[in-house]
């Protein structure tokens, strides 16, 4: 039985690379450009792919459903309301993007302000990814992938070896996706992950409602209905833990924004299109993914709730892991495997093409070596690739011992600069007289008054607090600037070899997906499956 899922697994997982990689040959990975930007040669469904995986992660696929069993659908506000935010990087930020021909956020921050604002920011991201991101992706899927495939079982190994190994293989499989073909083999390969994803993420809860319904799909759901109808509803009350409902408008919105178009490590996927066209496309498909995804991302917690009771209320990061060794079957679970090992890995390369451009094209090219030709900065890029990549599989295994809480606090930790960078943008982008004294002070204000925070306003829950900073932050971008006249800015002209053409139906499709997000919000409320 072991031998047939792991079998298909390293099957599975051999085609996909052996595929990504004819796909992304033509992409010369010896010049930057090929090898942080794919070229710029990318459409629409890769470059989807990639953001989609980046996006995701096992924590992510695990800790959601484990909220959900707990709380309902309340959860999905994290995947649904992100299609607004991604409708906005759609129509908004990306035409501005392209507009002033960047390859990566920081080089507008020091078109429009200065360097010391775009260096600032690059080494808050590279920190950020190094610190947390990078190590937290690694562990975290190391540990649901044993859970749900007991690789230390099978293997005989202790668990925390059996972690090591799975972050070791992860690490050197990201690490060569990398090198072997940089960004255009690594979005090729997460296109193949993100669809498999997709159809085995949905077949899960759908063998579960089946299971509840003793063999009818329907009768599985209308047992769920009336089993637990106050886990169908998506609106959380004023005092909710997980996501308040005026958060929904406020912080939780202004986060999105900033993640969905502020984020170096999603935004550089966008830049890696052939054209602004091909780059919203793949943000309307992302959006699309988005909104079906909490069928497969939260949905499974409830399915998990109604199959096993109240048995899993102390410990319910473990529904998700029991869901799936309850309803899938043998022969389907070395695809899945391959699946959870193409979400981490994807997560853990994106991150780390990310960090390795920042490194590269801020800091290396203009400080370290302002002479270094295009191989030389693609050479280094690699270079920072692999110790990047190393320190986060060494960091990785030691997060099993720090201090219960420090998850959370590294989840938070976005917030010390997250509001503030999207609301130095927003000004970038619609102001003409916004100074790089108002940026610096922005952003000194809102580290200040965030850790503050932490100590002042401990019970009052972060989307709050993030809410209430967003316009601080822009009331003081607004005052220093009035004070700190530096005339208007003008942009210049920019030579991209980067067509800007814009998709024709972009505002309809925009408009479509703003109306399922409501439509899915009222099918999960009181007024639909949540009476």
């Amino acid at each position: 039985m072991s031998i047939l899922i792991w079998g298909s697994f390293l099957l599975i997982v051999a085609a996909v690379w052996i595929y990504a990689y004819q796909k992304s040959r033509s992409v010369n990975i010896e010049s930057a450009e090929g090898y942080f930007m794919g070229g710029r040669s990318l459409t629409a469904l890769p470059i989807a792919g990639t953001i989609i995986m980046t996006n995701l992660s096992t924590e992510q696929i695990v800790g959601q459903n484990a909220q959900s069993y707990v709380a309902g659908m309340e959860v999905m506000a994290w995947e649904v309301t992100a299609t607004v935010a991604i409708v906005a990087l759609a129509l908004v930020f990306l035409p501005r993007y392209f507009e002033f021909g960047i390859n990566t956020i920081s080089d507008l921050l020091e078109i429009r302000y200065d360097t010391t604002v775009k260096r600032i920011v690059s080494a808050l991201f590279i920190f950020t990814y190094m610190s947390s991101f990078l190590p937290v992706v690694l562990y975290s899927g190391a540990l649901v992938f044993d859970q749900i495939f007991d690789v230390s079982g099978t293997f005989g190994l202790d668990p925390f070896v059996s972690v090591v190994v799975v972050v070791v293989g992860i690490g050197i499989v990201g690490i060569l996706y990398l090198l072997m073909g940089g960004l255009s083999l690594s979005a090729n390969s997460d296109t193949i992950y993100g669809v498999g994803l997709l159809v085995v993420g949905l077949l899960i809860p759908f063998l579960g409602v089946r299971m509840i319904g003793d063999g009818s799909f329907l009768a599985g759901l209308q047992s769920i209905q009336a089993t637990t109808p106050e886990l169908l509803n998506s609106v959380g009350a004023l005092d909710s833990d997980i996501v308040p409902w005026p958060t929904l408008v406020l912080g939780l919105f202004f986060n999105n924004l900033y993640f969905w178009c502020c984020n170096q490590m999603i935004i550089q996927k966008a830049f890696s299109a052939k054209n602004l066209g091909e780059a919203q496309k793949a943000s309307f498909l992302v959006g699309i993914f988005k909104t079906v995804a909490a069928l497969f991302l939260v949905f499974p917690g409830i399915v998990g709730r109604n199959l096993f009771g109240d048995s899993f209320l102390n410990n319910p990061d473990i529904v998700y892991p029991t869901l799936v060794n309850t309803v899938l079957p043998v022969v389907l679970k070395g695809v899945f495997a391959a699946v959870i090992f193409g979400a981490v890995l994807s997560s853990f390369a994106g991150a780390l093409n990310s960090t390795a451009t920042l490194f590269a094209l801020d800091f290396y090219k203009p400080m370290i070596n302002p002479e270094a030709d295009d191989k030389k900065v693609a050479r280094i890029g690699k270079l920072s690739t692999v110790v990047v990549g190393v320190i986060s599989v060494v960091i990785a295994p030691f997060i099993a011992f720090a201090p219960a809480g420090l998850y959370q606090f590294v989840q938070e930790f976005n917030g010390l600069y997250n509001i503030s960078l999207l609301v130095i943008i927003l000004f970038a982008f619609y102001s003409k007289t916004a100074t790089t004294k108002a940026a610096k002070a922005t952003m000194v204000v809102h580290i200040v008054l965030y850790a503050a925070s932490k100590f002042v306003l401990a019970d009052v829950h972060y989307l709050y607090v993030w809410s209430a900073l967003f316009f601080i932050d822009a009331l003081v971008m607004w005052a220093v600037s009035k004070f700190s006249s530096e005339g208007e800015f003008v942009l210049e002209a920019f030579e991209t070899n980067v067509d800007s053409t814009p998709y024709k139906h972009a505002n309809v499709v925009g408009a479509v997906l703003i109306i399922l997000v409501i439509l899915t919000y009222l099918a999960f409320s009181p007024l639909g499956l949540g009476a």
